[in-house]
């Protein structure tokens, strides 16, 4: 959605009645809200992406149940609250 918002100076206009005038008809095209809206939004992940990230996530665990069984980690007791 390109809205291109256009005002030109009137022949006894000053600057400052221009930027109000301009202001007003940027508020009225509801640009804003949807800006602010999307300001933080994130992409959603592609399939690939997804399964690379559970792919490596699968291999961390697996990664850290071997080092368990050596004797080299201890394991984790409790959960998070």
């Amino acid at each position: 959605m390109a809205v291109n918002i256009e005002v030109e100076k009137n022949a006894n206009e000053n600057a400052v009645n221009l930027i109000k005038r301009f202001t007003r008809r940027v508020q009225g095209s509801g640009i804003l809200p949807r800006v602010r809206s999307i300001r933080y939004t994130e992409r959603q992940p592609s399939k690939y992406v997804k399964k690379k990230r559970a792919l490596k996530s699968i291999q961390n665990k697996e990664k850290i149940t071997e080092l368990i069984k050596m004797g080299k980690m201890v394991e984790k007791v409790g959960g998070r609250k």
